[in-house]
């Protein structure tokens, strides 16, 4: 009888490490859309390693009979287990908040005066801050785009207000979406619903992915702008 037990957690055991195995190359997939959009000092092995880390934990703790797709069930926390490292990071005080806006902004009036994003000088030069600040607050900015829209809540709201705010800054995005160019609305519906990278958009809409690159982060400022 203990022979029989051994076997069947031998069993379970080999089917968990089996399902984590399948789902490795999504897991590396996912790693590598994020750090598309992540400064060059963070580590897309890093970020592998711990979406990897996540998964095999939900594999261990699986069960079929509950959820009926393992991807389905891990696919938001093995990204979520990505966005609690780039958060742990701290990178992104308060009180740099109102110099990334401003940055937004001056990358806001180029893009639409001169078709191009400024340099860091020019930034510099127009916040009046060293070109060093510059470039700590932009990798910040940078990483702050890709953190969820509830991470601009208010610390230390209560349940109801929170839910309110939450419901008040999703019917801001949806408003802020509607204004956008038909083709700028397509980048983002490609990018979040359909989960093409930025090179699989450009091939789609034949402009270039640092095109596709700039459509995305003046889309993601403008509705930051919104709801800060």
């Amino acid at each position: 009888m203990h022979k029989m037990h051994n076997g069947y957690d031998t069993d379970i055991k080999h089917y968990q490490d089996e399902l984590a195995l399948q789902y490795l190359p999504a897991v590396k997939a996912m790693a590598y859309r994020l750090k598309e959009r992540l400064p060059s000092s963070i580590d897309l092995n890093d970020l592998n390693s711990i979406g990897t880390e996540e998964l095999i934990k939900l594999a261990r703790r699986y069960n079929p009979e509950i959820n009926d797709s393992f991807w389905g069930y891990a696919k938001t926390r093995v990204y979520g287990s990505m966005l609690d490292y780039l958060r742990s990071l701290d990178i992104v005080s308060r009180a740099n908040r109102k110099l990334i806006k401003q940055i937004h902004e001056i990358e806001n009036r180029y893009l639409c005066t001169n078709g191009d994003e400024p340099s860091d000088e020019d930034i510099a030069k127009e916040c009046k801050e060293s070109l060093e600040k510059v470039l700590e607050v932009r990798r910040a900015a940078t990483i702050c785009n890709v953190l969820p829209i509830d991470d601009l809540m208010i610390d230390g709201t209560d349940g109801i207000n929170n839910q309110v705010l939450k419901s008040e800054i999703f019917s801001k995005i949806k408003d802020e979406l509607k204004k956008l160019p038909k083709r700028e609305q397509m980048v983002i519906q490609l990018y979040y619903f359909e989960e093409l990278s930025y090179k699989e958009i450009a091939e789609i809409l034949k402009i270039t992915p640092s095109r596709i690159s700039q459509i995305h982060k003046k889309v993601i400022s403008a509705i930051r702008m919104q709801v800060e």
